[in-house]
């Protein structure tokens, strides 16, 4: 071989050689690589599929007997939306030697859906799998007896459960949202139909990541939904179903998992919510029903779970997990015009933060379970001022952590389940922890997320299959 030839042979190796080490440098490995987001796993058919639903178009009745009681436990959060029983039911602080009192408990659909209570009847929105069938099951509180269950068809592939959100009863209606956004209208004595609204039909918007987690409203007989997509809210009348006001939404702000809360400032009722995009609030009465009174983007974050707490003097206080952290904020009002202002904005590990339970307000004092990204106080209790909800009053310690499950006030007694089923009683205080009585409610229990409803001193709480009503009156 001639020196010439191996010359020619060195240049083209290099070139190749350096040509190949070029490609290797710019090319972009991960181009067809899809991001795996939070919650985005087996999500169902998304928003390119919309199965046609018939909402409602099954009913079975099982029986008419249940012992008729006095007292509600309404909607989410209860009837004045703060997680704080008003019945002068005196419940008790421990359960002795004999244990917890359970009346009943029943298996239920994968999920986290809670229970709303009327007079003695409870209701719960259950999905089905083996039916492929979203339920609004009616059951006799005191013996958990089935009368009756209404549902309708729809494929929904679990996604961490499936059904997540808490009737609205009044004594005339019920209103749920199922996992993909039904929204179904019912009388609640009989469970018949009054209408159906499938909300991704009809704004195109898109369902929440782990499906919908929002919670419906009733008020003075008007259901309120927040609806994201075309819309950001719609109200209906709940005898006829006629659409009152459509909320318009030009910024394309999605729904979240939280609920609207209803909130009277500056002498306006409204309606605030905090979507993905956002928080803002919605006029409830007067001529511009239904119209923005005010909106700002300063809180905006991709999973919201909690919902806003609403101060009197105007401050709200929201908070989210998956590193969200918490802001409070300022609303004023000058001559009907409302402007909203950030006060604070901070880390988990820098003061009160929520992951999916919606903080207590109570004596003029925030409680809430850090989430596990909230510092040296993760997963504890905690006691702070709304005016600097950074600063720890007090903490439950590092020998009392909860998890992501549901708390409430009653009988001057704070109740907090955690993941695992185990039943806490203290003594709210706005000095320090005090805690009467823990138990383990459901062997095995798992994921005990579902916020409690009480009446009659009957507690009705579930984990992700099963639900339990513990009989708390004092004897």
């Amino acid at each position: 071989m001639t020196k010439r030839t191996i010359n020619i042979i060195l240049i083209l190796t290099g070139t190749i050689g350096f040509v190949t080490v070029f490609w290797w440098l710019n090319a972009d490995p991960t181009k067809d690589f899809i991001v795996n987001l939070e919650g985005a796993d087996n999500r169902g058919e998304g928003n390119a599929f919309v199965q046609e639903v018939a909402i409602g178009e099954h009913f079975e009745s099982f029986s008419e007997d249940f012992t008729p009681l006095t007292e509600t436990w309404t909607n989410f959060r209860g009837a004045d939306f703060d997680n704080i029983s008003k019945s002068p039911v005196k419940l008790v602080d421990g359960f002795g030697i004999e244990g917890p009192d359970i009346k009943w408990s029943m298996e239920l659909g994968e999920g986290h859906s809670g229970a709303a209570i009327w007079k003695g009847l409870a209701y719960i929105l259950d999905y089905d799998e083996e039916e492929r069938a979203d339920f609004l099951r009616c059951i006799s509180l005191t013996d958990g007896t089935e009368l009756w269950k209404r549902g309708y068809d729809v494929a929904i592939k679990r996604n961490h459960g499936m059904s997540r959100t808490i009737p609205a009863v009044t004594e005339d209606y019920i209103v749920t949202i199922g996992p993909k956004c039904h929204v179904m209208c019912l009388d609640r004595e009989t469970g018949e139909m009054r209408w159906g609204l499938d909300v991704v039909k009809e704004y195109q918007n898109e369902i929440p990541f782990w499906y919908t987690g929002q919670c419906p409203l009733i008020d003075n007989g008007v259901a309120i939904i927040a609806t994201g997509g075309s819309k950001m809210m719609v109200a209906v009348d709940c005898e006829t179903g006629e659409k009152l006001w459509e909320t318009p939404n030009p910024k394309g702000w999605k729904m979240s998992h939280s609920s609207v809360m209803p909130f009277t400032f500056g002498g306006r009722k409204m309606y605030v919510y905090s979507p993905v995009g956002g928080m803002l609030a919605v006029a409830a009465d007067g001529p511009d029903a239904g119209q923005i009174l005010w909106e700002t983007s300063a809180w905006n974050h991709s999973v919201v779970a909690p919902s806003p707490v609403c101060l009197p003097d105007g401050k709200i206080f929201m908070t989210a997990g998956y590193g969200a952290g918490s802001m409070l904020l300022q609303l004023s009002e000058n001559n009907g015009a409302f402007t909203i202002e950030t006060l604070d904005e901070y880390a988990p590990k820098d003061g009160l933060a929520c992951e999916q339970q919606t903080p207590v307000l109570w004596n003029d004092h925030l409680f809430g379970i850090m989430p596990k990204d909230g510092g040296a106080n993760r997963n504890q209790l905690v006691c702070v001022h709304p005016n600097n909800p950074k600063e720890i009053v007090w903490s439950s310690g590092k020998e009392s952590r909860f998890g992501l499950g549901p708390y409430f006030i009653a009988d001057n007694k704070m109740f907090i389940l955690s993941d695992d089923g185990t039943l806490t009683i203290a003594r709210p205080s706005v000095e320090k922890y005090i805690q009467l009585e823990q138990v383990k409610i459901i062997e095995n229990g798992h994921d005990a997320w579902a916020p409690f409803a009480l009446a009659d001193g009957y507690l009705l709480l579930r984990d992700s299959k099963t639900m339990v009503c513990i009989d708390l009156n004092v004897k």
